[in-house]
């Protein structure tokens, strides 16, 4: 879980990386404020002797430490080498001196109360000078502002951290839902950062896949709606010939057998094509040797101007194949074919001059197993001859449109690029035939 390991670690490590910088900050302070102290011990000792009277001057030592106690607001006393207590400019200061209090650092009741700062100042001649005055307690002070800005920090930190790994977490969710088959779920991909460019991948990726499955999904239903008639036929067909053999029995068989084969290789072609990144292989074609093959196989006259694509042969034949049966299935005579090259483009165009199809479906025409309005089920659909024309168009680096004359009937336009001319193998394919599909 991302609770329990993505936001603690790097919390923890944020943490970590605080405590590390209080403690060295602490460190570095600690030994500058040593050595700095060391160095203000000797010249405080110092002054401290210049300011005091000498031990022979007894009567000006409780005047002097009293200027010196408002000076620095601080109560001073004197005590002699053997501990007595000489003068002080405040009555709490004890009458022997114990060392021992002072050497543990403790300060004994020198330090009446927390936050009293007392120190003992030893003089050449071997008195001691004691004093007491409100302050931090040594380093104590700076390790505690240290601490607080670690504390704070961290404290700032966490709704940071709890943001990032949150929408993290968001997008976990998002990415397990998706794949227990909710294929509508998407994530939040607000912002600009990398958390929003994976949820922005994920929502596409997501959205591909949800067409792809959709797609397939129809393609499949759609395919077993059309093989229920040439099923129901070929049954009907072969039920007749047992009863009654004959070749017209026979010939309804052999046609229904047919268009069940025709039917499972396009389907197969359509999802093989779904699935492939480019073509297997490619040659330069003269489209236009091709389509008057096909012309002269399907009684229809083909025209224009020899034009070389690199494309895959078999494919291509499929492509104007499918349009001239099209063409002559939902449209009628005559129809009519032309190649042209239009600018650094090839175009073949196949038109028929039959009811036409609708402006508002021109588009649609392209979808597998496409039903125009109005027409039965009995009547079927265009199943999936114009869908592969699209898929392999593409594949060319090419697209299909569906134009409307203005004398009615239907015209489909294929645009490819063509191949370079200057290539010795479209030059030569100009005088050879493409291989069957």
């Amino acid at each position: 879980m991302i609770r329990n390991s993505l936001f603690l670690k790097i919390y923890a490590t944020l943490l970590a990386a605080l405590a590390i910088v209080a403690f060295s900050s602490a460190v570095f302070w600690w030994v500058g404020q040593s050595r700095e102290e060391e160095g203000w011990r000797g010249r405080r000792d110092r002054f401290i002797a210049a300011m005091l009277p000498p031990a022979d001057g007894a009567a000006q030592l409780r005047p002097t430490l009293e200027r010196l106690g408002r000076a620095f607001d601080a109560e001073i006393a004197v005590y002699a080498p053997d501990g007595r207590l000489i003068a002080a400019n405040d009555r709490d200061f004890p009458q022997r001196l114990r060392r021992r209090e002072w050497e543990d650092g403790s300060g004994g009741p020198m330090r009446r109360a927390r936050g009293m700062h007392a120190m003992l100042v030893p003089l050449d001649d071997g008195r001691s000078v004691a004093v007491r005055m409100t302050g931090a307690d040594g380093p104590g002070g700076g390790l505690a502002y240290l601490a607080m800005i670690a504390a704070v920090t961290g404290l700032a930190s966490y709704p940071v951290v709890r943001h990032l790994t949150r929408r993290l977490e968001t997008l976990r969710r998002g990415v397990d839902a998706w794949g227990e088959g909710a294929l509508v779920t998407r994530v939040p991909a607000n912002g600009s950062d990398e958390v929003a460019a994976v949820a922005k991948s994920f929502n596409r990726a997501a959205d591909h896949i949800e067409r792809m499955i959709v797609a397939h999904r129809t393609l499949l239903a759609n395919a077993s709606h059309e093989l229920r008639s040439p099923l129901a036929r070929l049954r009907m067909a072969i039920d007749l010939y047992e009863i009654n053999p004959g070749h017209a029995r026979k010939d309804e068989i052999v046609r229904n057998l047919g268009e069940l084969d025709d039917l499972v290789e396009e389907i197969l072609l359509a999802s093989r094509l779904d699935h492939a990144q480019g073509l297997d292989r490619t040659e330069p074609v003269d489209l236009l040797a091709l389509a008057s093959e096909e012309g002269a196989r399907n009684g229809i006259q083909v025209s224009g101007v020899p034009a070389i694509v690199d494309g895959d042969p078999k494919l291509l034949t499929r492509l104007v194949r499918n349009l001239m049966q099209n063409a002559l299935r939902h449209g009628a005579p005559p129809v009519e074919v032309e190649v042209a090259r239009a600018g650094p483009s090839v175009t073949l165009s196949v038109r028929d001059h039959g009811a036409g199809i609708p402006e508002a479906e021109g588009d649609r025409v392209f979808e597998a197993f496409y039903r125009p309005s109005g027409r039965g089920e009995q009547a079927g659909g265009w199943g999936l001859g114009l869908s592969l024309v699209r898929q392999i168009a593409e594949h060319h680096a090419g697209a299909v449109r569906h134009e409307t004359p203005g004398d009615g009937g239907a015209r489909f336009v294929v645009s490819v690029p063509a191949a370079d001319p200057a290539s010795p193998a479209a030059a030569a394919t100009a005088r050879r035939r493409p291989p069957q599909a």
